[in-house]
């Protein structure tokens, strides 16, 4: 199952030309509603057209130990999207990239008329400043964050969000993101969720309610 699923996320998904895309990354591990939701709502407050979930192969910033098996992780997260605007890939482990910006890079060289939007929750945004060569990151793409209690005045007040503040756009205005140039990022709120993989790992890395 491991190897199938993740060849059957592998490939760059479909997309054309015009086309307003959310990116969100993480190692999924495991894939829960709150993604789901965080996509849904940014398609609409964005007026995307798709969002594609990125799977990592691991995240520099997080125990490898815990990771669960990358096609089990896409097999759920396919599982879990249940919607056709939404595409998982492990894009990651094919082209062998380690770091966020590295991915943009490579997205943004292959898709160069698609208008991509990182997107991130208020956790996220706390400790981007930790993130590989962040600022890159924000001169790429414009950036959603979605607001997470209780991460919400933390997170506007991390040292990115500072740095970062004079190209915040106002909430009214998320819908014209995809059409900013960057630096430009937006903090969405009133799309509540307590939920994280974290808290839905057991202490040996198996997932809550699964093996």
């Amino acid at each position: 199952m491991g190897p199938r699923s993740v060849a059957s996320s592998s490939a760059i998904p479909l997309h054309f030309d015009g086309m307003r895309i959310g990116l969100l990354g993480g190692s999924f591990n495991p894939p829960h509603a709150a993604h789901r939701a965080i996509s849904l709502y940014a398609l609409k407050r964005l007026q995307l057209d798709r969002v594609w979930w990125l799977i990592s192969p691991a995240n520099p910033l997080k125990d490898a130990r815990a990771l669960r098996d990358l096609g089990e992780r896409a097999a759920a997260a396919r599982a879990m999207a249940s919607d056709p605007r939404i595409d998982v890939s492990c894009l990651e482990a094919v082209i062998g990239t380690r770091y966020t910006i590295d991915t943009i890079t490579y997205l943004r060289r292959r898709c160069a008329n698609v208008r991509f939007v990182w997107i991130m929750g208020a956790d996220n945004l706390e400790q981007f400043h930790r993130w590989e060569n962040w600022q890159r990151i924000a001169a790429e793409v414009p950036i959603a964050v979605i607001d997470r209690p209780p991460h919400s005045f933390r997170a506007l007040a991390a040292p990115a969000a500072q740095a970062l503040a004079r190209w915040r756009l106002p909430e009214v205005g998320a819908n014209r993101l995809t059409a900013q140039r960057p630096p430009a990022w937006v903090f969405l709120t009133g799309m509540k969720s307590r939920l994280s993989s974290t808290g839905l790992r057991n202490r040996d890395g198996t997932w809550k309610g699964g093996a």
